[in-house]
């Protein structure tokens, strides 16, 4: 594909990243010279100097022959004015842009063809409140994705000595569940290298495993690792800008909630515009303010401040404190692995849960939803099964038989409102759903390749 993504910043530049080791044709605009230059010696990209807004910089770009413009630089207004340019005077043919404003959001006929024509917004505040929240609904999960419109859930959870299956087979899974449920193991990394799980394969304690399951039936499976099944009721939430504030007003209903917030201005507005929520001014960094509003007591401590040290400085001191779980928000990508440990639970990467939601448009195959993980190396993915037997290699074969790359597994299909989990004898069927793991996402291509249509097929 010919894609142009506007802004170089720490998005922009992740997706360029992401998609540029997959054979498309990219050229990155942004104003800064010196975020251009840095990329344009990693990789193998056009870069454009100038308004990511104008058409002459988009010329320079190449938008009359791009398939897709990505407009995520910082403000909303040069990704709205960008992208009605692409459809005015250039006609692209898919216009996507960051818009993070929630005086723009909450007016979704904007965006339209006859007034702003995006076809996809993309919400980074969104996205990250709606990842925190499912991290807070399973306390013991260190990701949850949705697939198939919420029927299923992709979880990693870390494998604790208490777990039923540590020191065991994974043939033994079934004996373990409660009565009535199916989950499927589809991946496992251990010290950060992935394990393709098989029906010998032995979990060792700290494994992150990745499971399926019907996302009514996620809470009895991860009891079975020894993860926290239930709910979390206590959270603090520290930082109350958009993903914090949001957070308040969706939790508050069913958990009690603190928010603690710097600014006082700041902590006003947001008190006046929650329910049950206490909002308190302080620094979330003061052992005396923590200790005053009981860290020790609480189920939930999320940093969501736009400082990355004060956030990870906070979170292990919450930790430290007595916090059962501690979730921060960092936006620097080489922070991410250095901070996860037994300090810190959660490291959340706004940048990654953005690119992951942008992958879905870059894909080929009928693929309807891609997570990105581990930091961009894997992927999850969601295909939807089309054609019949005749002309498809996987409709109307049994999953044992399916000549799938060497790092990728099936785990689950979902088949109507039913989620089948997928054993080797499953036969799968037009229209089924496919949930895939991609541990490699080298590999994305030939699964594209394998869900492919073909005129002929023999």
């Amino acid at each position: 594909m010919r894609i142009i993504i506007l802004g170089a910043g720490q998005v922009g530049s992740g997706m360029a990243y992401s998609l540029s080791r997959e054979e498309n044709d990219i050229s990155v605009v942004d104003t800064d010279p010196e975020r251009l230059r840095e990329l344009q010696e990693k990789l193998d990209i056009r870069t454009v100097l100038g308004h990511a807004a104008h058409p002459e910089t988009l010329i320079r770009a190449g938008i009359e022959d791009a398939d897709l413009l990505i407009a995520l630089t910082n403000s909303d207004e040069t990704n709205m004015v960008a992208c009605q340019v692409a459809y005015s005077l250039f006609n692209t043919p898919t216009k996507v842009a960051r818009v993070r404003a929630a005086d723009y959001l909450s007016h979704p006929e904007l965006f339209t063809r006859e007034h702003a024509p995006i076809d996809v917004l993309i919400s980074p505040e969104k996205l990250v409140t709606d990842h925190i929240q499912r991290l807070i609904e399973y306390p013991g999960a260190l990701q949850v994705l949705d697939f198939a419109d919420g029927r299923a859930q992709l979880v990693a959870t870390r494998a604790i000595r208490e777990g039923k299956l540590v020191g065991r087979a994974l043939k033994s899974l079934p004996e373990e569940l409660p009565p009535g449920v199916d989950a499927r193991v589809a991946a496992i990394f251990r010290r950060d290298e992935a394990i393709m799980p098989e029906g010998d394969t032995v979990i060792e304690v700290d494994d992150m495993v990745f499971f399926l399951a019907p996302t009514h039936k996620i809470r009895d499976v991860m009891g079975t690792f020894g993860a926290t099944s239930g709910p979390a009721r206590r959270v603090l939430l520290a930082g109350g800008g958009n993903i914090g504030a949001a957070l308040a007003r969706r939790l508050e209903r069913d958990h009690h909630v603190k928010l603690i917030e710097r600014d006082p201005k700041r902590a006003e507005r947001i008190a006046e515009d929650v329910d049950t929520t206490i909002v308190l001014v302080g620094d979330a960094a003061n052992e005396d303010l923590l200790r005053e509003e009981g860290i020790d007591e609480m189920d939930v401590y999320c940093a969501l401040t736009n400082d990355d040290e004060a956030n990870i400085l906070s979170s292990m001191l919450a930790k430290r404190m007595g916090a059962k779980k501690v979730i921060t928000l960092i936006n620097r990508p080489a922070y991410v692995d250095l901070v996860e440990s037994d300090r810190i639970d959660v490291a959340v990467s706004p940048q990654q849960i953005t690119i992951g939601a942008l992958l879905t448009l870059m894909r080929k195959g009928h693929m309807v939803r891609v997570h990105s993980l581990r930091r961009g190396a894997a992927e999850a993915i969601e295909v939807v099964a089309h054609g019949d037997p005749g002309r498809s290699r996987i409709v109307g074969r049994e999953i044992g038989s399916i000549p799938l790359p060497e790092s990728t597994s099936i785990g689950a299909i979902v088949r109507g409102d039913e989620v089948v989990i997928a054993h080797h004898d499953v036969v799968i069927e037009p229209e089924d759903h496919v949930i895939l793991f991609v541990a490699d996402k080298r590999e994305v291509a030939e699964v594209e390749r394998l869900f492919a249509v073909e005129a002929v097929f023999v």
